[in-house]
């Protein structure tokens, strides 16, 4: 015998089990089913009937002077803006702060993720979190989220602030 024949003799031939051609026939009877419930109704564009969920084209109406107010929450960016400060100098933080958020003047901030630098890094976040109202009031309101948390990649004395604004004015 050659050694293909032997290598194959001594290999048990899978067989598909019972309950794999069970589930592969329940398959196949569920395929039948929906192919022949599609095929009992009438196709409603063949035969020239509108269709009841597409409502009739009308004439427009004239456009309102003013567009509505939108409804419901405001949208927040999906992109932050990122700068950062350095220092342990309240004041020297608000003003770094007021410098690095002037280009966005006029806008209100959604929320802010603050990352301080090193192992103390959440304490330093939330002193630079608690001076954010101190440096703009009008885009920092008192009751915006601000949450705290450390990067350990990051110097002392340091953060990282991510602001969100709303994409719409109040």
């Amino acid at each position: 015998m050659t050694a293909a024949r032997l290598r194959r003799r001594g290999r048990p031939r899978r067989r598909m089990g019972l309950m794999a051609l069970a589930g592969w026939l329940f398959a196949d009877l569920l395929l039948v089913l929906a192919l022949v419930s599609m095929s009992g109704q009438a196709d409603p564009l063949a035969a020239g009937e509108p269709d009841p969920e597409v409502p009739e084209p009308t004439e427009p109406a004239d456009p309102p002077a003013e567009p509505p107010e939108p409804e419901g929450p405001r949208g927040v960016e999906r992109d932050p803006v990122q700068f950062e400060v350095r220092g342990t100098d309240p004041a020297w933080l608000v003003e770094q702060i007021a410098a690095a958020t002037e280009a966005w003047e006029g806008r209100e901030a959604a929320f802010v993720l603050t990352f301080g630098g090193s192992r103390g890094g959440t304490g330093y976040a939330g002193r630079v979190n608690s001076l954010l109202n101190e440096a703009r009031p009008d885009m920092f309101s008192p009751d915006i989220t601000r949450e705290d948390f450390h990067d350990l990649g990051q110097p002392a004395n340091s953060a990282r602030l991510w602001v969100y604004f709303y994409t719409a004015p109040r």
